[in-house]
């Protein structure tokens, strides 16, 4: 009697390997806003979670210690103009006078010129950092640069892998018009095509998102370096105030000198007085720089994501009060394996689930692929884009990515337990219609949970046993649908990949 077996179809589908991990959420773009100089918060109204424009006022400082500085410059100015008019009508200075001008004039010079080299010194370290902000932010131009010129060299490349698919679908529908080849080979060319189609969609995706990437680079370059301008413009202004200031003592003390060589020196005094003048203009313009400075405006459009003072603290140069962030777009930074690393490309689909978030799957794009593993986990951070519309997802979230890795579309495949190894290879037990079994040789593929590709030896449809009562040998006629009993037969579980010659 003819042994009892189970058995399964060979069946066309879709394998699809894909790597799965645990990432953090964060935003592409994240400011700081912080003072320019100390002072107490006054006027603070922004809370976490509230939406600002590029250009909104969000902090107002104190401004009654720098409007007391500004009236007390614009006092001495009055003062250095109201003795420079009283000197142009006469001056007469005694002998006593010039004396005690002359040591006076020198502890003058002396202090200014501290002030000058202080002024300098400070102006040249806050010139470095805010240089070394625009080289920071140049870097970040030039890797978005690079990241566009990849993904259009990505559109031509996808492009025309689709013609070449079209073309060769082209040339496959002719031959089976003419009885050369079979219907699966024009199956298979529609395929690859439909294949390239996509691939030319998620590269031109890929595109925009690294032209937006480059714009908003460049839009932090442009602050950058507009903050090196404004650096620039209030450290050439306490220089040229110092230094004015030094002008203005030196002249004065030459003036003094000049009155005890030769008590008629209308002409030397005259000058010190106009220094003293230009040296309280630009004392003024220093402070009403500064009084500018105790209003902070957001650089950019965005969700304020932290508060990190309140109104009535005092805030120090650089210590952040708020940090803000755009939410249009977030990222996940997924570590990957290096060997998955390799498989995934820019621009690719990807996948990601929040536990925050049940039941829901978002979808974006690979955005960037750092190129440096971490030396500790071998990891490499794969940045996945992923529009936020709702603004639900958050920054610092914990986000479960999906990444495609490796993909046979339109592939024969069976169940594991179909598939035996012997000493020629791979091969499967097909039963025919006579209900006879013949074992065959076949080369196989990738495999998934549900089966393994058969990528030679196998027809779509055709039967293999995959459950028998007893041992079936090559011939042997078999049951089909039978008790096959609880000992598998031609059973066993092949490896995530297998590979056999076809027979």
């Amino acid at each position: 009697m003819a042994p009892a077996a189970s058995v399964a179809r060979a069946e066309v589908r879709d394998i699809v390997l894909a790597f799965e991990g645990v990432g953090t959420v964060e935003s592409p773009q994240e400011v700081q806003v912080a003072a320019k100089t100390s002072g107490r918060i006054q006027w603070l109204q922004a809370r976490e979670g509230d939406r600002v424009a590029a250009g909104q006022v969000l902090v107002r400082m104190d401004p009654a210690e720098v409007e007391a500085a500004v009236r007390r410059e614009q006092a001495v100015l009055g003062e250095a103009r109201s003795r420079l008019a009283q000197a142009e009508i006469g001056l007469g200075p005694t002998e006593a006078a010039i004396v005690a001008g002359v040591r006076t004039q020198e502890a003058a010079l002396a202090s200014a010129e501290a002030d000058l080299r202080q002024a300098r010194e400070t102006f040249a370290a806050q010139e470095a950092a805010a240089r070394s902000a625009v080289a920071e932010a140049e870097s970040r131009v030039q890797s978005a640069v690079s990241a566009a010129g990849a993904a259009e060299a990505a559109v031509r490349s996808a492009q025309a892998s689709l013609a070449n698919a079209r073309a060769r679908l082209e040339r496959v529908g002719g031959l089976y018009r003419q009885g050369f080849i079979a219907a699966q080979d024009v199956d298979d060319s529609r395929t690859a095509a439909q294949v390239q189609e996509q691939a030319v969609e998620g590269a031109r995706n890929q595109l925009e998102s690294a032209r937006a990437q480059r714009e908003a680079s460049q839009a932090q370059k442009s602050a950058a370096e507009r903050q090196v301008e404004v650096v620039q413009a209030r450290g050439r202004a306490d220089v040229a105030a110092a230094r004015a200031r030094v002008e203005q003592a030196r002249a004065a003390l030459d003036q003094a000198r000049a009155n005890r060589a030769n008590r008629s020196a209308y002409a030397a005094s005259l000058r010190a007085l106009r220094a003293n003048v230009a040296a309280a203009e630009a004392a003024v313009r220093q402070a009403e720089s500064r009084r500018a400075d105790m209003v902070l405006s957001s650089p950019l459009s965005g969700y304020v994501t932290a508060r990190h003072l309140d109104p009535g603290a005092m805030a120090t140069p650089g210590a952040p009060i708020l940090t803000v962030q755009s939410l249009r777009e977030v990222w996940v930074n997924l570590p990957v394996p290096e060997e998955a690393s390799r498989k995934v490309r820019l621009g690719q689909e990807a996948e990601a689930r929040f536990d925050a978030l049940p039941g829901e799957v978002f979808r974006g794009r690979i955005v960037q692929i750092v190129p440096a593993a971490d030396p500790q986990s071998r990891r490499v951070t794969v940045r996945i884009g992923l529009p936020n519309p709702g603004r639900r997802i958050k920054p610092g979230m914990s986000a479960r990515g999906r990444l495609v890795t490796d993909r046979l579309s339109g592939v024969v495949t069976v169940p594991r337990e179909a598939l035996q190894r012997g000493r020629d290879g791979v091969a499967v037990l097909v039963v025919d219609a006579q209900g006879v079994a013949r074992r065959r040789r076949v080369r196989t593929g990738l495999s998934d949970s549900r089966g393994v590709a058969v990528l030679g030896g196998l027809q779509p449809g055709e039967q293999v046993i995959v459950l028998s009562a007893a041992p079936v040998k090559d011939g042997a006629k078999v049951r089909v649908g039978g008790d096959p009993g609880p000992r598998p037969g031609a059973a066993r579980r092949p490896g995530p990949r297998e590979g056999g010659d076809v027979g």
